[in-house]
């Protein structure tokens, strides 16, 4: 697996698979917080963290990370490449380049918290709201092992 480091003009791709690969994973979100997401998204958190990629044969962003120290603060998919081991390669690269040992899930994704369980991360608190204060319960993970 190649991996590859976004730039500024990437960001809008960026953008716009997260948005799929939210809208895909994430129901219980209202469309207008998933607009507010997206615009800080793209003006801050991007910025905000140590991004990698993966792409296609047509170099189109098939999926991302974004890491800050030992967190992994964002791992997106997008829909039409998910359940083709893109999210485990990205997740080991993460752990084996970045150091990685931590990260926030949200408790209603039950998708993301089965697939971060089943690579070794547990859950060791909760806040009953997001990173903004919304009432989207996070978890915080720690990873334990790695296969």
């Amino acid at each position: 697996m190649n991996f590859y480091t976004p730039t500024k003009s990437d960001y809008p791709e960026l953008t716009r698979v997260w948005e799929s690969s939210v809208r895909a994973t994430h129901d219980f979100l209202p469309d207008a917080y998933i607009s507010l997401l997206k615009d800080l998204l793209l003006t801050q958190y991007l910025d905000s963290v140590t991004l990698f990629c993966t792409r296609d044969t047509q170099s189109n962003i098939t999926g991302f990370a974004g890491v800050n120290k030992t967190r992994l603060d964002m791992l997106f998919v997008a829909p039409e490449h998910r359940g083709q081991g893109l999210g485990s390669c990205l997740l080991n690269q993460a752990i084996a380049q970045f150091g990685i040992r931590e990260l926030d899930v949200n408790e209603q994704n039950p998708q993301a918290l089965g697939f971060y369980i089943k690579h070794g991360f547990k859950r060791f608190s909760r806040s009953a709201v997001d990173g903004l204060g919304n009432p989207y319960p996070m978890l915080r993970m720690r990873l334990e092992r790695h296969e």
